[in-house]
This record gives C-alpha cells, sequence and structure tokens, in this order.
C-alpha cells in the first residue's frame, strides 16, 4: 500500500506572501548592503551529481544499446556563490553532505570574508543544526533561512543547472575520476570561460509566482 500524500502547509496564496515578504523584508535590504560593499551575500545549496549517461537527443534507425555505470555513485558539491562578486566557495566530497560538510565550508567562507557575511540557504537539517548555527555565530557569519520550497529564490540553483548542461548533458565517462574531474574543471572555469554566460544568468533577479499558478508541494 502506498504512502497516502500530506497535505500542503500553505496554500499557493499563502506560500506567495511568503515569498514576496522574504524577498521584500530580509533579501533585499542584504543585497542592498552588498551592492554598497558593506556586506558579502552568498548563496548556499548542496548538488548531488549521480554518475551515468546523460542524454539529450538520439536519432538512430536501429535499436542502440549506451553504456551505463553500475550504482548510484555521486558527486557533492556544496557551494557558496557570492551574489556580487560572483565567486565560488566549495568544499566537495563523494560520500554524503552532512552538518560537518557545512561546518567546513563556513570554515573556508569564514578564511575569504572581509567583512560581514550572510548566508542564503534552505531548510535542510544538515543546514539548520544546532552545530552549524554555533559554528556561524562564533565566526559571525549570519543565515539567512528561505521560506520552505523558495528554490526560485536560491541563486546558486542556477549554477547547478548550468553545470549539469555544460558538464553532463549529452555525455558518458568511462569512469568515476573523469565524471568528477568534467564537474571540477566546469566549476573552475566560472571566472573564465563561463563568466560571460553566467553574467547574464547568474543576476540579481528573482522569479515569483504572484502572477502564475503552480503546484504547492
Amino acid at each position: 500500500m502506498g504512502a497516502l500524500p500530506l497535505p500542503p502547509k500553505q496554500t499557493v496564496e499563502e506560500h506567495n506572501r511568503a515569498q514576496g515578504t522574504f524577498l521584500r523584508e530580509k533579501l533585499e535590504p542584504a543585497l542592498v548592503e552588498a551592492r554598497a560593499k558593506q556586506r558579502a551575500v552568498l548563496f548556499v545549496d548542496a548538488a548531488h551529481f549521480v554518475r551515468g549517461s546523460f542524454l539529450c537527443c538520439v536519432w538512430c534507425l536501429v535499436r542502440m544499446f549506451v553504456r551505463g555505470p553500475s550504482g548510484r555513485r555521486r558527486y557533492n558539491v556544496l557551494g557558496a556563490w557570492n551574489g556580487v562578486t560572483r565567486e565560488l566557495i566549495r568544499v566537495t566530497n563523494d560520500t554524503r553532505v552532512s552538518s560537518d560538510t557545512m561546518v567546513e565550508l563556513l570554515g573556508a567562507i569564514a578564511t575569504q570574508a572581509k567583512g560581514p557575511t550572510t548566508l542564503v540557504l534552505d531548510n535542510a537539517r544538515y543546514q539548520r543544526c544546532e552545530a552549524v548555527q554555533v559554528e556561524a555565530k562564533r565566526l559571525g557569519i549570519g543565515l539567512l533561512f528561505l521560506p520552505p520550497y523558495s528554490p526560485n529564490l536560491n541563486l546558486i540553483e542556477r549554477l547547478w543547472k548550468f553545470t549539469t548542461k555544460k558538464a553532463l548533458r549529452g555525455k558518458h565517462y568511462p569512469d568515476f575520476a573523469t565524471f568528477r574531474d568534467a564537474i571540477d574543471d566546469c566549476l573552475n572555469r566560472v571566472h573564465t570561460d563561463h563568466r560571460e554566460a553566467l553574467a547574464s544568468l547568474m543576476t540579481l533577479k528573482f522569479q515569483t509566482f504572484d502572477n502564475a499558478s503552480f503546484l504547492a508541494a
């Protein structure tokens, strides 16, 4: 017997209002300070890249087999994207993302921080747990948690989609090492080869759903 779906905690209208209030009262004021170089605002999220064959379009008159890896080994990237300077700080592993991974990222951010710093992040348990909040407070880093189900307000989500398109779409890698290296190579070039493409993608303009209907999770 399948699990029964849980009803949403908010209506679509309530969700829209929550996002609008967050954007207007919390995120935008922080970004105003970031543009004035009074604060660094970084958008944080993890991407879990699962090794496989990422097909795009295949046209063939005969049956064709595409070799794929066994298992679900994945490469995890926990990143922090500066919305103004467009710099990426990241930590990676091939096991799992946990509170320890988040604490490691906080340390890397603190090392590079030159003033007040705010992280915009979702409500994943490993990000909202006590250990992370205590460490962030110790390092003087503010945590700004997004409303539930608001990936549209997290700028770094666009970077993960870009990375999948550039490094993985239409590609097959023979082993995990080359798969991992392709992702790292793409992220290493965000300030060089991909700078122009990301300039138009990673803008501080956020889509909201005031005039559109969607299914509330």
